[in-house]
């Protein structure tokens, strides 16, 4: 149907309809969209359709918004409104791809519509459709040569691909175009130099750059970038002398910066570990209380001069008293050398201090009280770093003996049982320290996360509400602020508790986050030329590339992952048939005891839904006012997350894929991914891509265990498959001698119990792989896991927890026996571990918050 032209009278109705869609004033649109359809001659005009779609769209009322829009661009297809129209519509529902190809359409009967063009190169950059984006800028350059913004937005297309000189030129030329006098101070102006030179820079051109810098260092606004830039573009010309200057003149306006210090070093390149020392020696001097220029040197320094600038710095830190002391030096850590040395040092001033209240009895003039006690907190974090927790628990029962109101001793009391393997214990001396300071937030949440991580869910929840918003569930709230280490944590603790839909709509839920995250930055777009935040935004749009190796989202992927093969593996049967099949084989009084308990989880679960139910409406209540205030609601609400819907998926190893293809993309450098895409692969049988995720892991560390294990696996399941195409096998074998020496399971298994027979997590992998491959070596396999010889390497409360778990989950054998004594074995190494308790003691033991009992009371009459 050809394109209908409205009488004057209809047409000033439809320019109010635009400008009401400007505006935001969709019920006033709606009404002049109806004045136009409702003249028979004008009932099907395309364009006044769409505009209504449109317009209903932004009410929330998505179907009947798609009918309309498509129903007007059949009746008007060489129409660019319909066209526009529709891909606004896609874009809302973030099918941007779609939306790309109706702007190309719109643009094929306008090739020159300015709103097109800038929309379509928005969705681009949001697509990273680079080479389209440059497209569509250059034509938007041709339309408004004297707009910025086509400029800039042209420079930045080349910027992303990479043609720096290019891009350069552009800003170059643009930059001619401003009229800016040199003494007047222009921050927009000012970012565009900066911006111009952080381009010059990237393409490698650093002199022009330096030259760049020092004509315009006037006009520049931010100064200390200035100054940092210049000291890089000095070291990158080989300028040492001047680059020496700049770094002294940083380190005068921030001595506590780690890069002015590493500046100044590669400026005056000492030859040897004296002359790098000098350099801090000159700091100390110059800045007698920075902290920093103390602390670099033990980096390098060793032996004797270790200990002396250790010695001054420790002593500088315990008589100010400084908190964090610990966690400045924990990166020493890894040499044991220097371990044993602050060890020494910091032990000898604690009985130096008990004994006559100075470092030294040499010394002059004593310490105050309060020194002692940073000493023991000091310690206590030392000997917890090296797992001695009951030498930490001393120092730091001594410390609260002392000072019974320091919330940092309780804090960190709590940390020693949580690495211990005492996660209850943590809870309540955690609480402890949040009762000391109920308006500290840190504490708070500190305290909220240790009680997810002992499966206390609902006493965190209340502990987090104290700081959510008031009238609203604190976990809702918690999910629209984005909170994700509260989400991450009890999704862990959800798995811990194998309520799998619960834990997956925390995992889903952040995934949601970070799709939120990557659509926010389509704001920017135009607010970052426009406001000439160029550098920034360029940075953003390379965090955005890479925004889901953050840790948040790999924690949640991995969950969810683990998650769906256990589903995969174990599928969620109907509750109802499990009991009829378990009923079955009890006695009339478990029987009546059963019914009791089921009577009592019913009555609960009515009550909790009661509340939640009663939460829900207060919370509709809430946004039915929200939105008669505010009656331009724009988008519709999001699916909701059902637990049980989650839970019960059809296919979990797709979901599973689903979560693992950004980790596959975005953090390959860590062996966790490629072992979790064999352990689906593992699954589908997906032989080639099994091998790629060895090969991958292999690259990263050849000898972990877990990969080990997965090995012996993928071994096994190749020689076992008998319908492996021919090709295929030759594949495999070809590149399992190449990279592995064997193809042999078994030998393959002895050959790295060989390697690594000093290592217990490596001897716990090949006893499972022995156990797995030849279920008669099961005592051999046992002795091997469960050997706690000091001998041995790599102990720890983590891998003795696994071995316990093999021992009782069959994956070493049925051995209740030899569970129950390596049980009492560790709990000899491990007192304070709850794992290693004697049974019962969880029975016992109650934790109780804030005063309250969080542990059940007994049932008390259940068989009266």
């Amino acid at each position: 149907m050809p394109t209908v032209t409205l009488p004057p009278k209809e047409n000033a109705l439809f320019k109010r309809i635009l400008r009401c869609y400007e505006h935001k004033q969709y019920r006033n649109g709606l009404k002049f969209c109806k004045q136009i359809l409702s003249n028979p001659r004008f009932a099907e005009h395309g364009e006044t359709l769409a505009m209504k779609g449109l317009t209903l769209n932004c009410l929330g009322k998505k179907e009947e918004a798609y009918d309309l829009v498509r129903r007007g661009l059949r009746n008007d297809l060489k129409s660019h409104v319909c066209w526009h129209v529709y891909g606004l519509l896609q874009r809302s529902d973030k099918k941007y791809d779609e939306a790309i190809k109706c702007y190309r359409n719109a643009l094929k009967w306008d090739k020159d519509n300015l709103q097109i063009l800038r929309d379509l190169s928005l969705l681009q950059i949001q697509m990273r459709d680079l080479e389209g984006y440059r497209e569509t800028r250059y034509q938007l350059l041709q339309l408004r040569p004297a707009q910025r913004a086509s400029w800039i937005g042209y420079a930045i297309a080349y910027h992303l691909l990479e043609d720096y000189e290019m891009a350069a030129k552009i800003l170059e030329e643009f930059r001619k175009t401003q009229q800016t006098s040199p003494d007047k101070v222009d921050y927009e102006y000012s970012e565009l130099l900066l911006y111009q030179n952080q381009v010059l820079r990237e393409a490698g051109l650093y002199k022009e750059a330096m030259e760049h810098l020092t004509t315009y260092e006037k006009q520049i606004c931010d100064k200390l970038a200035v100054e940092e830039t210049k000291g890089e573009l000095l070291l990158k010309l080989d300028r040492m002398e001047e680059a020496t200057l700049v770094y002294q003149r940083l380190q005068e306006r921030n001595p506590e910066n780690w890069s002015y210090y590493h500046g100044l070093e590669k400026a005056l390149k000492p030859a040897n570990v004296e002359e790098k020392q000098k350099i801090y020696e000159e700091a100390w001097v110059k800045y007698p209380k920075g902290l920093v220029p103390r602390r670099l040197p033990l980096n390098f320094l060793s032996g004797e001069k270790f200990r002396e600038c250790l010695d001054k710095y420790l002593r500088l830190n315990f008589s100010k008293g400084c908190p964090p002391v610990f966690t400045t030096l924990k990166s020493l850590y890894h040499d044991k050398e220097k371990v044993s040395i602050i060890e020494e040092l910091v032990v000898g001033y604690e009985t130096s201090l008990n004994n006559c209240r100075m470092f030294n009895p040499n010394d002059d003039g004593k310490e105050p009280p309060t020194t002692l006690l940073w000493v023991q907190y000091f310690l206590a974090q030392h000997f917890d770093q090296i797992s001695q927790q009951s030498l930490a628990l001393e120092y730091i029962n001594a410390a609260i003996e002392s000072t019974p109101t320091l919330i940092e001793l309780f804090l960190v009391k709590a940390k020693i049982y949580k690495h211990a393997g005492n996660i209850k214990e943590a809870v309540k001396w955690m609480d402890e320290a949040q009762a000391l300071d109920t308006a500290d937030r840190f504490i708070n949440s500190k305290c909220a996360k240790y009680m997810l991580k002992a499966n206390m869910i609902k006493e965190a929840e209340e502990m987090c509400s104290k700081f959510t918003r008031e009238g609203a569930s604190a976990v809702e709230n918690l999910n629209e602020m984005q909170c994700m280490w509260f989400q991450t944590e009890c999704a862990l603790a959800y798995k811990s508790m194998n309520k799998y839909g619960d834990a997956l709509k925390k995992c889903h839920e952040i995934e949601r986050h970070f799709v939120e995250i990557t659509d926010d930055q389509f704001d920017f777009h135009t607010y970052c030329m426009r406001k000439m935040t160029l550098r920034s935004y360029v940075d953003l749009l390379k965090l955005e590339d890479v925004l889901r190796r953050h840790p948040f989202y790999f924690k949640a992927a991995r969950t969810a992952i683990e998650i769906y093969l256990t589903l995969h593996d174990n599928p969620l049967t109907d509750e109802n048939k499990e009991l009829e099949a378990d009923t079955a084989n009890l006695s009339d009084k478990e029987l009546k005891k059963l019914r009791n308990k089921q009577r009592r989880a019913q009555k609960k679960a009515q009550l909790e839904e009661e509340k939640k139910n009663a939460e829900k409406e207060k919370q509709l209540k809430n946004q039915k006012k929200k939105k008669e205030d505010d009656d331009e609601e724009i988008g519709g609400p999001k699916e909701e997350l059902i637990p049980d819907k989650l839970a019960k998926v059809e296919n979990p190893l797709e979901e599973a894929i689903k979560f693992l293809t950004p980790l596959k993309n975005l953090v390959k450098n860590k062996i966790e991914t490629h072992l979790l895409a064999f352990e689906i692969y593992f699954r589908k049988e997906k032989f080639l891509l099994m091998l790629q995720s060895m090969k991958r892991a292999f690259a990263i560390d050849p000898h972990h265990p877990w990969l080990h294990q997965c090995l012996v696996r993928f071994f096994k399941a190749v020689s076992e498959n008998k319908d492996l195409p021919e090709s295929v096998l030759t594949v495999l074998k070809q590149e399992m001698r190449r990279l592995f020496g064997e193809t042999c399971a078994k030998s393959f298994n002895e050959a790295f119990l060989r390697k690594h027979s000093n290592s217990i997590p490596h001897r716990v992998a090949a006893a499972k792989m022995m156990y797995y491959l030849d279920s008669s070596t099961e005592k051999k396999a046992i002795e091997l896991a469960t050997a706690l010889d000091e001998s041995l390497n790599n102990r720890s409360v983590v891998i003795s927890t696994d071995v316990l778990e093999g021992l009782c989950n069959g994956s070493l054998g049925d051995n209740k026996e030899t569970a129950e004594m390596y049980r009492a074995d560790c709990h000899k190494m491990y007192p304070h571990t709850l794992a290693f308790m004697p049974p019962g003691y969880e029975e016992n033991m109650k934790i109780t918050v804030n005063g309250d009992a969080s542990a059940e009371p007994e049932e008390i009459g259940n068989d009266m």
